[in-house]
């Protein structure tokens, strides 16, 4: 096992009990960032992210530099983070809320001077609640110290910052239905174009919208330096990042790690992380990014955890969250629950997604139950041909958003991965593991 010796670059604080203290924040370093950046023009604090190549932790990995240089300019942008979290087996996030509010708090500043912006606006998904209470006792404090509203530390920059309660649907961790839901409407992702929120976004107004790890990875790349950032990782995909592991895994969890450096194999195995397989079984198939991921096979274990890395796999890292499944799963039952789940989180809005993942879910049921035709792969592979044609990655468009290209994911990696098992369930008529 090749772990490296990387900074905590987000996790630093979590090893203290009150980790979300505005004292804890301050005896570890907390807003030294941002008084530096203050000294600097917005404009250089821009460059120096940009420099730092930091990839979104969202799930899209587009550039956080390249997506801030793309705001139009108007008389009102706005920032907008991103905390609905809603994929599931992805919890990275909730901890960076749940336990560092400050460090977001801190990032959010920095971005917002960097950006020129005097209004934000957090999005945290509504079951967050010891989240949701610790980001707003957070924001009171930051307030009380200096950090947030007139003058922030006697810079002359100001800024206003706003908690908003999500809830709890999906789609709206697409930022265009993040917006329509901060507007007060129901989350439907908008038509990009005209609907890019850097050109038209919150309330008609050009808008950056970035993730709580996007954030929370500012204050130490302003403290340490872009060099310092870069210096960690590889090629693109430089820093560390939060990986979500969950599945049949010994020592399930969030772990930072330097990206390019370390492998699947590094992070389910090794002792100080992963840990191995439950019970010393074998790892049958790993999802990679969020359950929107093509599936991966234990002949991957190798590929190191890096956004072009994986993407040469044909699939990606996306929200960060890894699930490893061994030798006791039913990847029919597997691919089922996933395709339910979008299918109820799906916002109705385009014909391929609302209707399709309603057929595909029934005959995934159909098969798991035992009352499979043969006949039914082949009209699962055409269903999810018709949601995203050629059912290849990325996927091609034929919806507003990507959930709708992400249904065929788990059903086409189930399918060609494991084939056989599809036909047991069929010629047995009963799922082989009970």
């Amino acid at each position: 096992m090749a772990i490296t010796e990387a900074p905590r670059i987000v996790t630093s604080r979590l090893v203290h009990d009150d980790s979300h203290t505005l004292q804890r924040y301050l005896d570890t370093g907390g807003y030294a960032g941002l008084r530096k950046a203050l000294t600097m023009t917005p404009a250089a604090v821009a460059a120096e992210v940009d420099a730092a190549s930091l990839l979104g932790r969202g799930g899209a990995g587009f550039p956080a530099g390249r997506k801030w240089s793309m705001l139009r300019q108007g008389p009102l942008p706005y920032l907008v983070v991103n905390g609905d979290e809603s994929e599931p087996a992805t919890f990275k996030d909730h901890l960076l809320i749940e336990r560092d509010p400050h460090q977001l708090i801190e990032g959010v500043v920095i971005a917002a001077y960097a950006l020129q912006v005097s209004r934000a606006f957090i999005y945290v998904r509504g079951e967050f609640a010891l989240g949701l209470e610790r980001v707003q006792a957070a924001l009171d404090d930051a307030y009380d110290h200096g950090a947030l509203g007139r003058d922030v530390f006697g810079s002359g920059f100001s800024l206003d910052v706003v908690v908003h309660p999500g809830a709890g649907a999906y789609i709206c961790g697409e930022e265009t239905a993040l917006i329509e839901s901060l507007e007060g409407k129901r989350g439907f992702p908008r038509i990009k174009p005209p609907y890019f929120p850097a050109a038209i976004g919150l309330y008609g107004e050009p808008t950056v919208v970035n993730n709580v790890e996007t954030m929370s990875n500012l204050p130490w790349i302003m403290s340490n330096g872009a060099a310092a950032f870069t210096a960690l990782g590889a090629g693109r995909s430089t820093g560390t990042r939060l990986f979500a592991l969950a599945g049949h895994v010994r020592n399930p969890g969030v772990y930072e790690l330097e990206m390019v450096k370390t492998t699947f194999r590094d992070l389910i195995f090794a002792p100080v992380l992963g840990g191995g397989m439950i019970g010393g079984r074998q790892l049958k198939a790993i999802i990679p990014g969020g359950v929107s991921a093509p599936w991966l096979g234990p002949e991957h274990l190798d590929t190191p955890l890096g956004q072009d890395e994986v993407a040469d796999l044909h699939t990606m890292l996306g929200s960060g969250s890894i699930v490893a499944m061994d030798d006791t799963t039913c990847v029919v039952r597997a691919a089922w629950r996933i395709t339910r789940f979008f299918w109820r989180e799906s916002c109705g809005q385009c014909t391929p997604c609302r209707e399709g993942s309603g057929w595909l879910e029934k005959i995934l049921r159909r098969i798991e139950s035992g009352a499979g035709r043969e006949a039914d792969l082949d009209v699962l592979m055409d269903t999810c041909d018709a949601i995203a044609p050629g059912v290849s990655w990325p996927p091609q468009q034929t919806t507003i958003c990507v959930l709708g290209s992400s249904i065929p994911s788990s059903i086409a990696s189930a399918i060609r991965m494991f084939r056989d098992e599809f036909l047991v369930h069929v010629k047995e008529g009963a799922c082989p593991y009970g």
